[in-house]
């Protein structure tokens, strides 16, 4: 007969304490709260439902999000979610029809919906859209520059938070002028979904840069050209912070290229 002559031991303990936690918090995550009332708006990722009781809560889908292919307005649905990442935002993980729209109902869905809730939706939906376009500013340093660019952001790819995002940017300073072309890959870090109101990323690619350099001369006053932009590969190395509905922060620097700026600070909007 098979017998245990020593004690558990603490780590062992501990092992089974935390598996209990686990198994807990995962069963009342599943579980999760159960809304009724009725779809006064709805979009790829989004759907908003006024409550019995009146009150209206929006609600985001992820890819485990089990729903019919369609919701349309006046759509009596019974939602059971779990807490988002935002005040006022709930992730839905199961929506069911209890009972389908009238024919000869409609609703004016502009007129009901709340214009902050409205404007969430669109700023979720925003953020979602799997091709963006945007522009940014800011200054470099070693050699000292001010930018301006243009980008592009193709994604997910492979998991929901890694993006292609090339880049176009222009760069002029007292002595340096810059021309660049970035081929950048950024992953959303997972601390934060997709629709949640900040997220925070880090990235990296190779960009080609095209530099001239030019000074005045001391005694005569003449500019004095190196007639051919200096072409140089570098690695990117960059790191940034995303607001919801398209501005960013970044920081950049450039490895492995002597002619690149050691550090580059911009922000930007993406549409």
């Amino acid at each position: 007969m098979f017998r245990i002559d020593r004690p558990l031991g603490p780590v062992f303990t501990l092992a089974i304490v935390i598996g209990v936690i686990l198994i807990a918090s995962t069963s009342a995550i599943a579980q999760g709260t159960t809304t009724t009332g009725a779809v006064v708006s709805s979009s790829t990722n989004t759907v908003t439902v006024m409550s019995t009781a009146g009150q209206y809560q929006l609600f985001v889908f992820n890819r485990d999000t089990r729903k019919p292919a369609s919701l349309s307005v006046g759509t009596q649905v019974r939602v059971v979610s779990s807490p988002g990442n935002e005040p006022g935002v709930r992730v839905a993980n199961e929506i069911t029809v209890v009972q389908a729209p009238e024919t000869t109902r409609t609703t004016d869905e502009g007129s009901v919906v709340p214009s902050e809730i409205k404007r969430t939706e669109r700023d979720i939906e925003r953020e979602l859209r799997r091709f963006q376009i945007g522009v940014r500013a800011g200054a470099a340093l070693d050699p000292e520059l001010v930018l301006l660019g243009v980008q592009g952001q193709i994604g997910p790819f492979f998991r929901s938070g890694v993006f292609f995002r090339p880049a176009l940017d222009f760069g002029l300073g007292e002595v340096t002028a810059m021309f660049s072309l970035n081929g950048d890959v950024i992953y959303r870090l997972p601390f934060a979904a997709a629709q949640d109101r900040w997220s925070t990323y880090l990235g990296a690619g190779i960009g080609i840069n095209f530099v001239q350099q030019s000074f005045e001369g001391e005694e005569d006053g003449e500019r004095i050209d190196f007639d051919e932009f200096e072409s140089d590969t570098a690695l990117n190395i960059l790191a940034g912070v995303r607001r919801r509905g398209g501005m960013f922060l970044e920081l950049k620097t450039s490895i492995y290229s002597d002619s690149s700026p050691t550090l580059r600070m911009t922000v930007g909007f993406t549409f």
